[in-house]
């Protein structure tokens, strides 16, 4: 999303670059890129002009060590600016009430049902919560459908009352019934509605008051740009809500709303949708996005999201056969979609620091995989397990199998023998032994 503001950004750098020190003169030239590359994203005026005196404010009152360029220096002070920007830290959502009941608001078309299917999928999967959804939109066609075919395929109970039309009732019925069931968190999913539409606004105030919510989050789609933050200021003068979710991240908008909502209504962006999948969620941290705007990469995110897909019993039966060199094919498949459960492979990418950059005008599709899947799909069970036995016929017939060439065959299969020598090598007393042979390391 923040694609366009980074590529401008690292431009407007690029004006120190070569400079010995910072002066007032360089550093405006600079920053007056940095506010056109903000605008450009469709931060708030009054938000960037802020935030680019406050950057040259800084950057004139420190003094540039020996080992750091003026470049890189004001690079850290952005960084650490658009953190504050942002909120400064995450900001976890209230759920110490029994049971916590949160209530979701939002405009139409924002993706809230979606949201609260996907916030009820974390909670329940990552915090172990026993969690209820709440249709309470029986305004649009189909909408309690959608919220009961979202649950059902996440394993989540929806509540829902045919023909009562008064989402009041229809929110304090589902708090007794949950309670009743033992259910510790309740997501109660309104719906959408214009600010200037009083009767609705009115409505949800309602709603509020009746089942007084431990948390009121605001949705709104990342791809309205600045009237995202018009709207978040509207809501949030009726309702006072605890957060905000920003939907339809992984989109192309410029992601203004990111850095101006906070700035605006003073409160924190507490989750952030990133794509279609039930797991597409994740809690909003800004110093992880700083990074990202800024070509930083993000390791942590990366590292949290290969754990979510980690398996320690697993993983130490996949150690012990690759230090016995029987890693194989089989093996090599079962990585691949723990990978692919990890997200977006272009996102996944652009987490490690400078690959964003190298990858901006690669195009790089969530099939990856795919050829290399069907080759090893198109293997039998002996071949997986002993890649010995891959003769030529053998390979015409996977090639055949698969719908690839046969040196695509080929060139698998000789990547595979390279990584798994690559793999034994760095196991157990190799490691240790290869440690000790590095210059510097002899004892």
């Amino acid at each position: 999303m923040f694609e366009n503001l980074s590529d401008k950004l690292d431009r407007a750098f690029k004006l120190l670059k070569g400079q010995g020190k910072i002066t007032e003169i360089n550093v405006a030239e600079t920053l007056k890129e940095v506010r056109k590359a903000l605008l450009d994203a469709d931060v708030n005026y009054k938000v960037a002009k802020l935030f680019t005196d406050t950057v040259k404010e800084k950057a004139l009152g420190q003094q540039v060590l020996i080992a750091v360029s003026p470049g890189q220096l004001l690079v850290k002070i952005v960084h650490d600016e658009l953190v504050k920007l942002m909120g400064g830290a995450s900001v976890d959502i209230n759920l110490k009430p029994n049971p916590a009941i949160i209530l979701m608001s939002g405009l139409q078309g924002s993706g809230k049902t979606t949201l609260s299917a996907k916030l009820a999928n974390m909670l329940k999967t990552k915090r172990g919560r026993s969690v209820m959804l709440v249709a309470c939109d029986v305004y649009r066609p189909a909408a309690i459908d959608q919220l009961k075919v979202l649950g059902n395929t996440l394993g989540v109970e929806v509540y829902s009352e045919d023909g009562n039309q008064n989402p009041v009732q229809i929110a304090q019925n589902a708090i007794r019934t949950a309670k009743e069931k033992g259910f510790n968190t309740i997501i109660v999913d309104t719906a959408g509605r214009l600010a200037i539409d009083e009767e609705m606004m009115q409505e949800i105030e309602n709603i509020r008051k009746a089942i007084n919510p431990s948390e009121t989050l605001f949705v709104v789609d990342a791809m309205t740009g600045q009237d995202a933050v018009n709207t978040a200021k509207a809501f949030h003068d009726r309702l006072n809500y605890d957060g905000v979710a920003l939907t339809k991240l992984d989109g192309d908008s410029r992601g203004g709303a990111a850095l101006s909502i906070k700035a605006v209504v003073n409160k924190p962006i507490k989750f952030v949708g990133t794509g279609e999948k039930p797991d597409a969620i994740d809690v909003f941290h800004p110093e992880r996005m700083a990074s990202r705007i800024l070509g930083m990469g993000d390791i942590v995110t990366l590292v949290e999201k290969a754990q979510e897909q980690f398996d320690e019993k697993e993983a130490a039966a996949l150690q012990k056969k690759i230090a016995k060199n029987k890693f194989d094919f089989s093996d090599f498949l079962n990585q691949i979609q723990q990978i692919k459960k990890m997200g977006n492979m272009k996102d996944l990418l652009g987490m490690i620091p400078g690959a964003g950059k190298a990858l901006k005008d690669v195009e790089i599709s969530d099939d990856a995989f795919k050829s290399t899947e069907a080759i090893i799909r198109s293997m039998t069970p002996a071949e997986r397990s002993d890649p010995t036995l891959l003769n030529q016929n053998r390979r015409k017939r996977i090639a055949a199998g698969s719908g690839t060439d046969i040196n695509d065959v080929n060139k698998l299969i000789k990547q595979f023998e390279e990584m798994r020598k690559m793999m034994k090598a760095f196991t157990g007393s190799n490691a240790q032994r290869m440690m000790r042979n590095m210059p510097g390391m002899r004892r």
